[in-house]
């Protein structure tokens, strides 16, 4: 019997850590939640100030509060800038007043994801492209993985926001801490769907490293023949995968 370690929406990453997922059937592997908490009802009731605006999206009580002097970084109890708040609730003209008035878009929050991230994982497309527009990085180490937005985004199949952090110049090769890339979890994470399909295309015609194996030595086609992905096994054979 498979011993499980830890309870809640992060018990699979433990059980994938260790090596586990391959002896498991693929329509057994749980689908995890997402990572990112946006703010609650309850937590949004209680905002005053920046976060009260951001969650809002009242820019003119954004822009006041910064003119007389409210600190653009200040924090709430999950230690959620406005920015992150904003970006949550998908309000760009806060973004913007934020930014202009020199907020941290690279500011993490209490499990580490930014701005970027959150707008990937949201597959909020338009977000993603103002932050980025306004200077923020495609290329940061997030969440308690030690991820990026890119890998976050190849798991969850989001092919537009995967083209988006290319072009941005995000690292294509970063390997997280469960020694996967963007491309080992487009197949490990993915459904072999198509827009697993498209992400991992966009990663191959970058230039992906696709000879990175996981922890146990499996490269990214002997993962997806092992899961069965018809289509992601022939795009790997034709790039010239091993």
């Amino acid at each position: 019997m498979m011993k499980t370690f830890g309870r809640g929406r992060h018990a699979w990453r433990f059980a994938l850590a260790a090596g586990w997922l391959a002896a498991i059937p693929v329509f057994l592997v749980p689908l995890p939640a997402k990572a990112q908490v946006a703010p609650s009802a309850e937590e949004a009731a209680a905002y005053r100030e920046l976060h009260a605006a951001a969650y809002q999206g009242d820019t003119a009580a954004l822009q006041r509060q910064l003119a007389a002097g409210a600190a653009p970084d200040m924090r709430d109890t999950y230690g959620r800038t406005a920015l992150h708040v904003a970006t949550f609730r998908g309000h760009h003209d806060v973004i913007r007043a934020l930014a202009k008035a020199g907020a941290d878009l690279g500011a993490l929050e209490n499990d580490r994801y930014d701005a970027v991230t959150i707008a990937s994982v949201a597959d909020d497309e338009a977000t993603l492209r103002l932050l980025l527009s306004l200077g923020a990085s495609a290329g940061l180490v997030t969440s308690r993985y030690d991820g990026t937005a890119l890998i976050a985004a190849a798991h969850l199949g989001h092919p537009g926001i995967v083209r988006q952090l290319v072009e941005a110049g995000a690292p294509l090769d970063h390997v997280n801490n469960l020694h996967w890339t963007a491309v080992i979890e487009s197949i490990v994470l993915g459904n072999g769907g198509v827009g697993h399909q498209e992400t991992l295309g966009i990663l191959i015609r970058a230039g992906a490293d696709l000879s990175v194996s996981d922890r146990s030595g499996n490269t990214p086609l002997a993962l997806a023949r092992s899961r069965g992905h018809a289509e992601m096994v022939r795009m790997l054979e034709a790039a010239g995968a091993k």
